[in-house]
């Protein structure tokens, strides 16, 4: 009994854009872009995390500044490392007496040997036992889903790299679908429409700005389309260049990475018992994570599939939540969690 009270539990929602870190007792204690600064002199850790961002794009050449995470799972598994370890260290203390007991969440469909590198990365970076939970099941619980009743519930979590859709009743997943679009691909999308039809190179991060600033997911009446200045450097010339874009411009840009988004939830829909079907048709879909705020989409969720689509609660610390509650609560949710 002694070491469990001083052990710590942390949550990590380790996702592809930002990662949010819980701590039990605490709530939300850290929320920083999932980014990585290293020198490629001597492979050290610069910086992660806001500070990190901050160099996207802008780094001379012996230092790197890259997202360790791609499409939802672990594309560099050293930087990985070192980011959990930052995070631990940041919500523990670097001269660690106890080590935490973490509990990571991956998406519903990585296979185990992904699932082994979240866990390996964890145990690596300090943590003294690793958990794993599915992503879907941690958002639903984070947005106050009785995941245990014995009715269904659809939670759609639009994160970054991945679009997670699942059923979930009895307290696991029945039915899920992963695509690996979300976020970044909008914003990809966003990139190659300016440099098709305007001749101009964007960076992420100006395409994301465009994105949260005046993106949508239906197109706009006039009087509601709105513009802004977008800023980047010319394909022929190579000078610097600044252009306007529309609210409709930005629909048209990025049709076809929320139709597949739409698809992921659709066919989840296709695929689930009819007893669950009339569950969903009354309660509706939950949508959670950061591009589930790209406006309009709940809207066109709902004419598309026939389905009423809302928002939940705090979409962007939905999963982190429910990822610190399961650990909260691990004899109710042990079922769902895998352990390292």
């Amino acid at each position: 009994m002694f070491n469990l009270s001083f052990t710590k539990r942390i949550g990590i929602d380790l996702g592809t854009a930002n990662s949010l870190v819980y701590v039990a007792g605490v709530g939300i204690a850290l929320n920083e872009p999932t980014v990585v600064a290293i020198s490629t002199d001597d492979h050290k850790v610069l910086a992660v995390g806001n500070e990190a961002k901050e160099m996207l794009g802008r780094t001379p050449g012996n230092i790197m500044a890259s997202r360790p995470m791609r499409e939802g799972v672990i594309a560099d598994y050293v930087i990985t490392e070192a980011m959990i370890r930052y995070f631990l260290d940041k919500v523990c203390g670097s001269s660690r007496l106890f080590k935490p007991e973490v509990m990571v969440c991956a998406p519903a469909g990585v296979t185990s040997v992904e699932k082994r590198a979240i866990l390996d990365a964890t145990l690596s970076a300090g943590a003294k036992t690793a958990f794993l939970i599915d992503e879907p099941l941690a958002a639903a619980i984070g947005a106050r889903i009785p995941i245990a009743n014995p009715s269904g519930n659809m939670i759609v979590d639009i994160g970054g790299g991945t679009t997670e859709a699942a059923v979930i009743c009895l307290g696991g997943v029945v039915v899920h679908n992963s695509v690996r679009v979300g976020g970044n691909k909008i914003d990809e999308a966003i990139q190659t429409y300016v440099r098709k039809k305007y001749n101009l190179i964007i960076g992420e991060r100006m395409a994301e700005e465009v994105k949260i600033k005046i993106g949508s997911a239906i197109k706009m009446a006039e009087k509601d389309n709105l513009i802004t200045e977008v800023r980047g450097r010319d394909a022929f010339s190579g000078l610097p260049k600044t252009i306007t874009l529309s609210t409709n411009e930005i629909v048209e840009a990025t049709a076809e990475p929320v139709q597949k988004i739409i698809g992921a939830m659709k066919g989840v829909l296709e695929q689930i018992p009819p007893e669950l079907a009339s569950d969903i048709i009354d309660k509706g879909i939950v949508m959670s994570g950061g591009t589930s705020l790209l406006k309009n989409l709940d809207h066109l969720v709902t004419d598309t599939l026939g389905v009423p689509a809302a928002l939940a609660e705090n979409p962007l610390l939905c999963v982190a939540l429910g990822t610190g509650i399961a650990l909260e609560n691990l004899d109710l949710y042990k079922r769902s969690v895998s352990k390292r």
